[in-house]
């Protein structure tokens, strides 16, 4: 099978394919990436059954042909990524926008796949990066990649698609102009809002993407929904699926809702679901302190370390490079502005995999020289944003994912939170007063995920779930929770990394192949490492 070398790690500075990849969002204040909605509704039976009038959709026909350009031009400049897109093939499917109307509006599906490359083929795997808000249709080749070689690749089509309001599914969510991204346009709940701004933005993304009703319709159940017809479009009597991040969200409450249509579920870099919207942000945190901390315990050895030799000091170190930002934002090459959140932004984005801890370590030694730029510009990966200032949507459709699954917190549980957030995650705290109103607000539609879910599931086949010790912004506390939720098979990877499936560890790619072909689950207690 391919292994990722370090030199294909460092290329993931956007969603292209790494940072992008990821659910985190840095905020006013402190982390945020999956601070959203309230009213959860806990799922039906309809819910649970898929409902019925659905054949028209269950039964239609996926044709194949060319697939967008970008789904080639928007991959690292890898040869081996960038061969397996060239293979790609490509398809719309078409799912209702309200299940609830299946005779009114519809929502077009991006669909790419790398057909299977050996005679003995089993079906398909369906394939989710995360973000929520990250494309899978670009997502696909990246994993073609890291399986070429081995049996998934050879047996398995291996299919991606952009959810609804996502990449090249129409409609997609669309809020800001590059310019506006450009000057720090918030994409998080937790940020500094008003009144005024928080209806202000759920009219923008709403003028962009389709309307209000298309705003309301972004949850994951309806996710699951179209993942299910997808699977029956594709000729699958069942599902087989492999999601890091948000995308074993999405795996989880489509075992949820359809237990008796899965096959085979990899859940990579868990989404705990026992966790509501206050106590994951609160786990996620304190994941991404130590994340840091541990970045600054490999800075120490290097000469020299921008945060000294020290890495009890190494959060007071940092602080003081990013706290003058607050007031006083540095000015780029380019004439853009570096400020306290975009210069957190671009740290954050180094920390979801070991390999990238060097490019943060530069950054702080160019900020602490006066320079911002190459602090910037790994905030620009994180946030998709091209050399010539064009954004992809993948944040602005995370933003807009989570006001439909998320908690409405109240003003207290804001304030009481980002006070919390900011004494677990004090390397990035900038000393202001945390937000008090929720960014979704005025978010139409109520929220549809509901906490706890996925609890006590009947009939559902044995789950494998794998995650990585030093994973940042989903952490291993969170595996263990969903493994034993589920009552699933957990694999532990010894890594510093957000999920594991797409790195290219040998370990992790043998015990998941024998997973997604033979259905033969790791031994209890399996570990693997690099």
């Amino acid at each position: 099978m391919t292994n990722l070398t370090d030199d294909r790690k460092r290329s993931r500075h956007d969603d292209t394919p790494r940072s992008r990849w990821m659910t985190a969002v840095l905020a006013s204040g402190a982390v945020a990436s999956l601070l959203f909605l309230a009213g959860c509704a806990s799922p039906t039976d309809d819910d649970k059954a898929g409902g019925a009038g659905l054949e028209q959709f269950m039964e239609q026909d996926l044709v194949f042909g060319p697939c967008d350009p970008t789904i080639v031009s928007s991959q690292p400049p890898v040869p081996q990524i960038i061969a397996a897109a060239e293979k790609a093939d490509c398809a719309t499917l078409e799912v209702p926008l309200d299940y609830e109307n299946l005779g009114g509006e519809m929502v077009e599906i991006a669909v790419s796949r790398i057909a299977a490359s050996g005679s003995d083929r089993l079906g398909s795997v369906v394939v989710n990066p995360g973000g929520p808000g990250t494309q899978a249709t670009t997502f696909a080749a990246w994993m073609a990649a890291v399986w070429t070689g081995g049996p998934i690749a050879e047996q398995f089509d291996i299919v991606g698609f952009d959810p609804r309001g996502v990449g090249l599914t129409s409609p997609s969510v669309n809020c800001y102009t590059g310019e506006e991204r450009d000057a720090g346009a918030p994409l998080s709940a937790f940020g500094t809002w008003t009144e005024e701004t928080t209806r202000a933005i759920a009219d923008k993304c709403a003028e962009g993407s389709g309307g209000e009703q298309m705003l309301a319709h972004l949850g994951t159940r309806d996710v699951a929904r179209d993942m299910d017809i997808l699977r029956s479009a594709l000729g699958d009597d069942k599902l087989t699926y492999a999601g890091l991040s948000y995308g074993s969200r999405l795996g989880t409450v489509y075992a949820e809702m359809f237990p008796d249509k899965v096959r085979a579920l990899v859940l990579d870099g868990a989404v705990d679901p026992l966790q509501d919207t206050q106590g994951r942000q609160l786990q996620q945190s304190a994941g991404i302190q130590a994340a840091f901390d541990r970045f600054a315990e490999f800075c120490a050895t290097q000469d020299p370390c921008p945060l000294g030799t020290d890495p009890a000091l190494a959060t007071a170190a940092v602080q003081g490079l990013l706290q003058p930002l607050v007031t006083e934002p540095l000015l780029a090459a380019d004439g853009r502005e570096l400020t306290f959140v975009s210069a957190g932004d671009g740290i954050l984005s180094g920390l979801y995999s070991e390999s990238l801890w060097p490019g943060i370590a530069h950054g702080l030694a160019e900020l602490q020289a006066g320079r911002p730029d190459a602090l910037l510009a790994l905030r620009d990966g994180h946030h998709g944003r091209s050399a010539t200032g064009e954004y992809a949507n993948s944040l602005e459709a995370t933003f807009a994912i989570n006001c439909v699954d998320e908690e409405r917190l109240t003003e207290k549980e804001m304030s009481d939170l980002g006070n919390k957030v900011n004494e677990a995650a004090p390397f990035i705290d900038s000393g202001t007063d945390p937000a008090s109103l929720n960014g979704c607000a005025d978010w139409p539609g109520k929220s549809t995920l509901g906490f706890p879910y996925a609890t006590d599931i009947e009939g559902l086949p044995q789950v494998l779930v794998t995650s990585a010790i030093g994973d940042p912004v989903t952490p291993h506390d969170g595996g263990i929770s969903l493994a034993e939720t589920l009552g699933a098979r957990l694999l532990t990877v010894d890594v510093n990394e957000h999920g594991t499936i797409s790195s290219g560890i040998d370990c992790v790619d043998e015990r998941v192949a024998d997973y997604l072909i033979n259905l033969e689950l790791p031994e209890e207690g399996a570990r693997c490492s690099r």
